[in-house]
């Protein structure tokens, strides 16, 4: 991998040309809304969240309206552990008591979602913070998870919601204002009771109800890759049931890539699996001509 070039290094004419290149992409997609789902290395690599934070800021300075979804597995995780209680999954999903429950709000409506918001304003951006109870956006209920192996059995895993549905009118208010939503993926019951629900859904969902022209995904892995390792660049949904009968889709990246089809099949335009490991990912995709990270279609 060649490295980096120092932006001081670059003639101004060819910076100029850079901008150029750019401005069909900005002239595309200005007005329409991204929803960004942040989470792995990108968030909690310094120099990647700084990138981070500047694209966002630029996507919005040049028009365009981003949303940010954000995760917190591995912050829920550290503080758990220096409380002395350990992580429980099944098949994949945090089983949440009412006590880790406490500790996953703790975590994503405060510490994680409060880095982020202070990263994008630092940067020039107007950042606010929201999760699924401010507007009475994310409706949920408990999520009745089937055994893999025998449907007929079902595991309890606690307050980990299933979202019955979203009401984007406080982030389009907030866009409207030239704010940059940030959202953490917890929504509320019937019964007020808060509930843990992965970040991916929430993403895929929120894209689709705000007819979103983008969805990205950033990850820990270049895209989806094949048996080989080799980069899948284009996903339909015939060839992603294959992949996860074969195995090679399978853990944490199932509910990634049912959501992003999900989003794909509702008429968000275009949903990208890209890798948040590399410097500046998100201006990469959404100004570029490269093909970056995998694609996900809907036919």
């Amino acid at each position: 991998m060649t490295e980096p070039t120092d932006i001081t290094s670059i003639a101004p004419r060819d910076k100029a040309e850079i901008l150029a290149q750019a401005l069909p992409y900005i002239r595309k997609y200005h007005g329409k809304t991204m929803v960004i789902k942040y989470g792995g290395n990108a968030m909690t690599d310094p120099a990647l969240q700084q990138d981070f934070a500047e694209d966002v800021v630029l996507l919005k300075l040049v028009g365009i309206n981003p949303v940010v979804v954000h995760g917190g597995g591995p912050q829920i995780e550290t503080l758990l552990k220096r409380l002395g209680k350990q992580g429980q999954f099944i098949q994949g999903m945090r089983v949440t008591d009412p006590e880790t429950m406490e500790v996953v709000e703790w975590v994503l409506a405060g510490e994680v979602q409060q880095d982020i918001v202070g990263l994008i304003n630092q940067a020039g951006g107007k950042a606010v913070g929201l999760t699924g109870r401010d507007g009475a956006m994310i409706r949920a209920r408990k999520l009745r998870m089937a055994d893999q192996k025998d449907p007929t059995l079902e595991h309890d895993v606690g307050q980990v919601g299933d979202i019955v549905s979203i009401d984007p009118s406080v982030v389009q208010a907030l866009q409207d204002d030239q704010f940059i939503p940030v959202v953490s993926p917890i929504g509320f019951g019937e019964q007020n009771e808060s509930y843990n629900i992965n970040a991916d859904v929430v993403a895929a969902k929120l894209a689709t109800v705000l007819q979103a022209e983008k969805l990205l995904m950033l990850t820990n892995i270049r895209g989806v890759l094949d048996k080989d390792m080799q980069l899948l660049t284009e996903l339909t949904p015939r060839r992603i049931d294959e992949l996860v009968e074969d195995g090679t889709i399978s853990g944490g990246m199932i509910p990634k890539i049912a959501g992003a089809l999900d989003a794909a099949k509702s008429g968000v335009n275009a949903v990208h699996i890209i890798d948040g490991r590399v410097p500046h990912a998100l201006l990469l995709e959404v100004l570029g001509n490269e093909p970056f990270g995998t694609m996900i279609r809907s036919h």
